[in-house]
């Protein structure tokens, strides 16, 4: 299997827990060396299809391939070749980064040896060679998610899944996890990363899929959902709130206003263009703006409109 070929492959994924419809249709690509994003409201069907894709669950319908091995037939060989870090895992807090690695490594029939070998390469990796025998639970919480990334790839594997990997962590502690994720895939492994923080994915992701009622809603990179959600727009925040409605009869395309927050704020084309002529015609109008700005829309925005819009499809 080549960078270039599907690391993994779903078609038509379900499954139904009792009268609910955990999956339904679920279809899914990811191109090898790269990192997938997966986002998706609660009960969305997130976490099954990860179960599903690691083998730890059989699907009702549909197929699963991973690492170029059918996840069904094959579930033995395929455990071989991923690694698959939730939101806890089973580190023993008591001892230290080398001395769980080394077990872990043991456990994997890695031998003495080779164990030892691989905790070393494994700690330069991650920033951890430093910790000597200092136990698990004295980390700090990136130390703690960066040994827990380590655990799991004592195989090498070639597919990473990471559920919410940062869940919990201080923003200094997701940036070291950030980091850590950048240098598997430059390494060549192939990340499938489940977040609820829109900024991870926009950080991480070479793709992302919305996922809602158990199938994938949108797909794309960062820049091509944010197009989809309606592409740029300028923001105009006034100093006087008396003057909103005629600002937004300036301003290219269907303006909104938010009288809360004193904002104007319209679709835009070409962006310099849109700009110039909206400083143009409040100057010309006596409209005195606070703030003006051309931008983009966050994947939060992303996220909220196609879940609502599913929603309300329903």
């Amino acid at each position: 299997m080549t960078d270039h070929d599907p690391a993994i492959v779903v078609e038509g994924l379900r499954k139904r827990y009792g009268g609910r419809q955990a999956l339904d249709g679920l279809d899914l690509t990811v191109r090898g060396g790269t990192v997938q994003g997966i986002l998706g409201p609660n009960g969305a069907g997130k976490t099954t299809a990860v179960r599903i894709m690691s083998t730890l669950l059989r699907p009702d319908e549909g197929r699963v391939e991973v690492a170029g091995l059918d996840a069904r037939t094959r579930a033995r060989e395929v455990r071989a070749r991923i690694g698959l870090l939730g939101q806890n895992a089973a580190v023993d807090e008591e001892l230290g980064g080398r001395q769980n690695l080394e077990m872990f490594g043991r456990l994997h029939h890695l031998g003495a040896r080779r164990a030892n070998a691989r905790a070393g390469e494994l700690l330069t990796r991650f920033g951890l060679e430093d910790t000597g025998t200092k136990a698990v639970r004295q980390y700090s919480g990136g130390m703690r998610r960066r040994l827990d990334l380590a655990v799991s790839l004592i195989r090498e594997p070639r597919v990473l899944f990471l559920d919410e990997p940062t869940t919990g962590l201080d923003p200094r502690g997701r940036a070291e996890v950030w980091n850590a994720v950048r240098s598997l895939v430059g390494g060549g492994t192939t990340v499938l990363l489940t977040t609820q923080y829109l900024e991870e994915a926009d950080q991480l992701a070479d793709r992302i899929a919305v996922i809602d009622h158990g199938k994938v809603v949108a797909q794309g990179t960062s820049d091509e959902l944010k197009t989809g959600a309606g592409g740029d727009r300028i923001d105009v925040v006034l100093h006087d709130p008396g003057r909103l409605a005629q600002a937004a009869s300036l301003l290219p395309g269907e303006a909104t206003v938010d009288e809360d927050r004193r904002l104007v704020s319209a679709p835009v084309g070409d962006r310099i263009r849109a700009l110039t002529e909206t400083v143009r015609a409040l100057e010309a109008a006596g409209i005195v703006a606070e703030d003006i700005a051309v931008r983009r829309p966050t994947l939060d925005e992303v996220f909220l409109h196609l879940t609502r819009t599913e929603t309300e499809a329903a």
